[in-house]
């Protein structure tokens, strides 16, 4: 069964987790010990009078099964999406927002507490009996809706789900590096179009010789080659035509232009956030590679500063 993870997409206006629900049986299946009756459930009642509930909202790298009608897949969280969708929510003032079963709003809840687990054994967690990983988001909720409450406590609702947008990274990871190298084509082709336009114009008629260098290091042919590779096993999916023909030049050791240069390093510092290097079946790992990888970035950006380019 597929484990995809999910992150946050922050140039989408829906982004990150807007309301905390209420539920009976939690997305993150986790049980906590009531401390009144010790008996299990997925949240704490923290203190009764109070009307406190404490418990977690996101925990880190835990699958979590869902199912769309016709596939069946986990997903998962990062600890660094945890902590950036707990720091998101309150930026937006959503502290108020609480859902039923993900099914409707309701009032008179609060967040009046949050927290990331940092520590294994001190965490202020522990000392009600909770053992939740580093890096789960903890939250204490004041419930002041007195309908809301008594189903707390007659056991209807055991814990916290979020919901939310997220997105899922492996699929933006595709969209943003086809962005990327469609912005490189378009940019290949003007610069084509301009050479064209320049050669016209001159009375000789003869063609403009772009300067051309080769002297970059085995490794960035290297790189090529093992994404045109790994690109094959997986059915050619990746890349645009612009990247895999850039792919065959490194590889092939062939000389590539100044402007293609540039290109290549500009692509390369942006497109470095998709590398993974243990996941070789990612488009953006793929399509890293294709362009000569860290080693290719190093090289066009030594070249570049040469040429007084940079």
């Amino acid at each position: 069964m597929n484990l995809i993870e999910l992150i946050l997409d922050e140039t989408m206006a829906l982004t990150g987790i807007d309301a905390i629900s209420l539920v009976e049986h939690p997305a993150i299946e986790e049980d906590f010990i009531a401390l009144n009756t010790q008996k299990k459930q997925t949240f704490a009642l923290q203190n009764q009078e109070k009307r406190l509930l404490m418990g977690a909202a996101l925990i880190p790298d835990k699958p979590i099964y869902r199912t769309d009608g016709e596939n069946e897949y986990y997903v998962y969280f990062s600890k660094d999406t945890v902590r950036k969708a707990m720091e998101l929510f309150f930026k937006k003032g959503y502290q108020s927002n609480a859902t039923i079963e993900h099914d409707y709003e309701v009032e008179g809840t609060t967040i009046v507490e949050s927290w990331i687990i940092e520590d294994e054994t001190l965490d202020k967690s522990r000392a009600y009996g909770l053992d939740l990983p580093v890096g789960t988001w903890m939250v204490s909720m004041k419930v002041d809706n007195e309908s809301i409450w008594k189903r707390v406590k007659d056991g209807e609702f055991k814990g916290f789900s979020i919901e939310g947008y997220f997105v899922d990274k492996v699929n933006l990871a595709k969209q943003e590096i086809a962005k990327l190298e469609e912005q490189e084509a378009a940019l290949l082709l003007s610069q084509i179009v301009g050479i064209i336009k320049r050669d016209g114009r001159k009375k000789s008629g003869k063609r403009t010789e772009l300067e051309s260098y080769a002297d970059y290091p085995q490794a960035v042919s290297n790189n090529a080659k093992r994404g045109i590779e790994l690109n094959e096993k997986n059915g050619n999916k990746c890349a645009t035509d612009v990247g895999k023909v850039r792919g065959q030049q490194l590889a092939q050791g062939k000389a590539i232009s100044v402007e293609t240069i540039t290109r290549m390093h500009s692509y390369l510092s942006r497109a470095e956030t998709y590398y993974d290097e243990n996941d070789t079946t990612s488009c953006g790992t793929i399509s890293y590679l294709l362009w000569g990888g860290l080693a290719g970035k190093r090289w066009a950006e030594s070249k570049l500063k040469e040429l007084g380019k940079l």
